[in-house]
């Protein structure tokens, strides 16, 4: 395991990953894409960027696509609020969402209010039609919850790792609209690793493919950099300037996990800090800022 610099100094896994499974959930998505209306894209709000594929773009690029950002209840409010402007802005059908049935009703009605051409098109010709809506996105990050939701029940297998869902399946939510549950799809190559550790951070790559304790030092720095004072309340953090396996020890120390001999209990250290991350119990927190819009002048306004 490698890891590279970054042009801010900060170090990022060097994670290859593209097994089997991802290429077969490609070709059961492009042999479904004709049977559906329109796309429902989920990305994570704490990752706007790094959580979208960016092969779906070919993909369904001739489909109408609602874009939703999942656990914002977990992301800085400010911040999303920023994304969705950005999306907006290039044009994309856009809402933050998290699990309440708030929100699952506004997505519910945002997904009609997108297909309202294909149900005024069938209503000319005569033909009453279910509307049939695809929901992709990267592992993990919520298609399955957010199927349920719409459901109001335990119809699509859910969990928290990525891989859970292996085959498409339909369900039918209301008598007017379909959804189709999809495996999670990366992209072939990881070229971009900061992109690939921060999906490693909310579990869309499967643990065995990093090194563990590279990756709990990636998410502490990247913690210091954002939100430094609470990261450092949270874990016991006495020296800011701490960086690498000598922060992780630190940490072991701070919060207690350490063996006999005061031996520091990585491992321990490693599946909590991870765990309260992917949780929020670490805080909201936004780890991508939104491109700020352009002045007619080429020059970027502050938000």
């Amino acid at each position: 395991m490698v890891a590279l610099p970054t042009a801010e100094g900060v170090f990022y896994l060097d994670i290859q990953w593209y097994p089997g499974h991802m290429a077969k959930a490609k070709r059961l998505l492009s042999a479904q894409l004709a049977k559906v209306d329109l796309v429902v894209e989920l990305c994570d709000a704490r990752l706007p960027l790094s959580s979208r594929n960016p092969a779906l773009d070919a993909l369904i690029r001739h489909k109408r696509r609602v874009l939703l950002l999942c656990k914002a209840d977990l992301a800085e409010h400010a911040k999303t609020q920023a994304w969705l402007a950005y999306f907006k802005r290039q044009g994309t059908e856009v809402m933050a969402y998290d699990k309440s049935p708030q929100k699952t009703k506004q997505a519910r009605q945002l997904i009609e209010v997108a297909a309202q051409d294909v149900l005024e098109r069938n209503r000319r010709r005569g033909i009453q039609k279910t509307l049939r809506a695809m929901v992709v996105g990267v592992p993990n990050v919520g298609k399955s919850t957010f199927i349920n939701r719409l459901y109001g029940g335990s119809i699509a297998k859910t969990g928290d790792r990525p891989g859970v869902t292996k085959s498409n399946q339909w369900v039918k939510v209301s008598p007017y609209l379909e959804v189709l549950d999809t495996p999670g799809m990366l992209w072939p190559k990881l070229n971009d690793q900061r992109a690939a550790t921060r999906l490693a951070y909310i579990g869309t790559i499967r643990d065995a493919v990093y090194d563990q304790y590279e990756l709990c030092v990636n998410l502490l720095e990247d913690l210091l950099s954002v939100m430094p004072q609470r990261t450092m309340e949270r874990y016991k953090i006495k020296d800011a300037e701490l960086r690498g396996y000598p922060l992780l020890e630190e940490v072991c120390r701070g919060r207690g996990f350490l063996m006999r001999g005061g031996v520091c209990d990585l491992d321990r250290a490693c599946a909590v800090i991870l765990d309260e991350f992917r949780e929020g119990k670490v805080g909201k927190i936004t780890l991508e800022e939104a491109p700020k819009p352009e002045r007619e002048d080429g020059h970027a306004e502050a938000l």
